[in-house]
């Protein structure tokens, strides 16, 4: 009788040590995921925490100290063992104070990053119109110690097919040309002024460059077209040595310790506003996904370290810094894939830019993601940009993944200007960062084989080929492939 009940409570004990042991399926995990960041998401107060007791970020100010000290407490906070500084110095810019005047009249404007400490120029206003390499060929002295006007984007009307440049690149070419000074025209209404790094390599350029108004710059295009103009730009400026740091909070991957995918955001902003959107909506979501990473106990595969990068905004600094490192350590190798949150926000797909061994990977991945919640659309894309922190990574043949927002368009007027603010924060399009990020980065993290090998130089050059990026490199000193 005894051996009989202990055959029963011997099964009894397996069957329910069998399910303990039971395998968790992707759709439970990511039910269980959603339903946790639902109730206990932290990017929306974070953020809003951080805005009214912080402020701006700017990288190497006192804001921006304390903001890297406030994601690393957070990080500690949300239980995580291995999180440290990142310490770079590199010499950073901040705005003085500016006057622009244009027929000796006033005109409201702000300085563009890494203008000269000091500027005191008067010349001839000459209309470049978008301002690429297309406008400069046809008259090469055009602007030859004049001072440029040009369009931020593409204006109404040009040839079919031109490739927008960003507006260090606008300003390299102005300097290439001979240009004292470039005054770049807004493109969004009711005077909106835009700031950011006019220089390709986060040096200082040698001429003044501002941003003016929309409607102050096409009435100021009307006037050159019946005639001439003449601007005075007076401005003083700081570049100081600074000290600044990355914050990587690590998660050690449970079977493929040694490769490691990254994940991160920038956390510095400009000054004129809080950077609500450029880019706290990216970074405080990366912070809540590390917490939703914690919260759900979810201990993928491989390593991933998340980031909260400075330095992006006046020339890539941090992120430059972080592959610098692991170059110099001989550590490139380990890092498989890199993502990046950049005014990211409500995704509805991906982008995974790099070399594709399996697309279908996203796209079933993304199939999961719809599950949960249909508002996930599964689009998908392969192709890349430049001018944020994946840059560095990509160009050394590292894959990299973004998402596709699906925020309100209205909120892109505020870009780098003095609108910025937490008012412009939509609390649920958060929330979906962190529910959407969290079950894409698991997914990557915890893959049986990764979508993607990091390229070699050759393929590298390449994607970067295809993608339209050549001539933008060699603008920026960022194009390292002989011809």
């Amino acid at each position: 009788m005894k051996k009989q009940l202990f055959i029963v409570l011997t099964a009894i004990l397996a069957v329910s040590c069998g399910e303990t042991k039971k395998v968790e399926s992707q759709a439970e995990l990511f039910a269980r995921i959603d339903a946790e960041i639902k109730q206990n998401a932290k990017g929306y107060s974070t953020l809003k925490e951080a805005t009214e007791t912080i402020g701006h970020r700017l990288t190497g100010s006192e804001n921006g100290a304390k903001a890297e000290e406030y994601t690393y407490t957070k990080f500690k906070e949300y239980g995580f063992e291995d999180v440290k500084y990142q310490t770079f110095e590199v010499e950073a810019w901040s705005r003085g104070t500016v006057s622009v005047s244009i027929n000796d009249e006033p005109v409201k404007a702000v300085t563009l990053g890494h203008s000269p400490v000091e500027a005191n120029v008067t010349g001839e206003i000459v209309d470049m119109g978008n301002g690429l390499e297309v406008d400069y060929a046809a008259n090469p002295d055009a602007v030859k110690d004049k001072i440029a006007l040009v369009y931020i984007s593409i204006l109404e009307g040009s040839p079919e097919g031109l490739s927008n440049l960003h507006r260090s690149e606008k300003t390299a070419l102005a300097i290439k040309y001979g240009a004292k000074g470039i005054i770049i025209i807004n493109q969004v209404d009711n005077g909106v002024l835009l700031t950011g790094t006019a220089s390709v390599t986060g040096e200082l350029i040698p001429i003044p460059a501002v941003c003016i108004g929309k409607e102050d710059g096409m009435a100021l295009k009307e006037t050159l077209k019946e005639g001439t103009a003449s601007a005075t730009i007076e401005m003083t400026n700081n570049s100081d040595m600074i000290s600044a740091r990355n914050v990587v909070a690590t998660l050690p991957g449970s079977e493929l310790p040694e490769e490691i995918i990254v994940i991160g955001g920038h956390l510095d902003s400009w000054d004129l506003a809080t950077g609500a959107i450029d880019n706290g909506i990216g970074s405080f979501a990366v912070l809540d996904i590390a917490r939703a990473f914690k919260a759900n106990n979810l201990q993928p595969k491989r390593t991933v370290k998340f980031v909260m990068f400075m330095g992006e905004e006046q020339g890539l600094f941090g992120s430059r810094h972080m592959v610098a490192e692991a170059l110099k350590a001989g550590s490139m190798d380990k890092i498989k894939y890199m993502m990046n949150l950049d005014m990211a926000g409500n995704p509805i797909g991906m982008n995974a830019g790099g070399k594709l061994d399996n697309e279908a990977f996203f796209t079933d991945l993304g199939a999961a993601i719809q599950q949960q919640d249909s508002i996930y659309k599964n689009e998908f894309s392969n192709r890349s940009g430049l001018h944020s922190d994946h840059q560095p990574f990509m160009l050394e043949g590292v894959p990299i993944l973004s998402v596709h927002s699906n925020l309100d368009r209205s909120i892109y007027g505020c870009y780098h200007s003095d609108c910025d603010d937490f008012n412009l924060v939509n609390e649920e399009h958060m929330t979906n960062t962190s529910r959407f990020g969290t079950m894409m980065l698991y997914g990557l993290a915890n893959a049986e084989t990764l979508p993607a090998t990091k390229m070699d130089s050759e393929t590298t050059k390449e994607f970067m080929i295809k993608n339209d990026l050549k001539e933008k490199l060699i603008i920026g000193g960022d194009w390292k492939w002989e011809e």
